[in-house]
């Protein structure tokens, strides 16, 4: 467990720094759209600080693959269940998704659906790399 955990800061930290840098990015546009003219500085303190955790914690996540002590399905739900709770709270923190049932309920489906279609995506494309390392061993 102790190594998870060193493995998860030292994901997290490498890449923290990059929350705040896409968070930039989304005010960027913002402002160059003309969609938000102004922006009240307990806004910019909240969205730094929500997005660099949400890049740490993302980040991080990453290092339950190394736990070979747990079954993969065990560690797809844990990363996935872990994205959920942070990207809803950041979203919420931020104003960016309403507080309400429809709009919860849609995030969630979408967020499942594409988490799904993701590890669909890995699923496929790690068989078919085995597929074809199988066959270049059977066949010297």
């Amino acid at each position: 467990m102790r190594k998870f955990w060193k493995e998860f800061l030292f994901r997290g930290l490498i890449c923290a720094a990059g929350g705040p840098v896409v968070l930039a990015i989304i005010y960027g546009i913002l402002g160059a759209t003309g969609t938000v003219e102004h922006f009240l500085p307990g806004e910019v303190c909240t969205g730094i600080l929500t997005i660099t955790l949400l890049a740490f914690s993302v980040a991080g996540m990453t290092a339950v693959y190394q736990m070979e002590q747990l079954p993969l399905p065990i560690m797809i739900l844990l990363h996935g269940g872990v994205l959920y709770l942070t990207y809803i709270l950041t979203y919420l923190l931020n104003g960016w998704l309403q507080n309400s049932l429809i709009p919860i309920l849609v995030f969630s489906g979408i967020f499942i659906a594409g988490y799904a279609i993701i590890w669909l995506i890995i699923y496929c494309v790690e068989k078919f790399k085995t597929e074809k390392l199988n066959k270049m061993l059977s066949n010297p």
